[in-house]
């Protein structure tokens, strides 16, 4: 079992209420299936799914990027403002 530090904001955060998520996960375990469990924790998180992007460690990452113990996962959704 590895543990990541998840960074949760916009619609992330508004359904956790809470900016991060501490998990402990098994080696291996892709950017994608972290994602996929916090949407199986919270099944309206489903329509954000195909719109997610994701960061390890400040850089931008693909879904199937492979989780280091004590990687920081940063899940983006599509935000507006102006």
């Amino acid at each position: 079992m590895i543990h990541v530090k998840v960074k949760l904001f916009a619609v992330y955060q508004e359904v956790y209420g809470k900016s991060e998520l501490q998990l402990e996960i098994p080696s291996p375990t892709s950017v994608s299936q972290v994602l996929e469990r916090l949407i199986a924790e919270h099944p309206k998180l489903e329509q954000w799914r195909d719109r997610t992007r994701f960061g390890v460690n400040l850089e931008f990452a693909t879904p199937e990027t492979i989780l280091q113990n004590g990687d920081e996962v940063v899940l983006i959704p599509p935000v507006s403002g102006g």
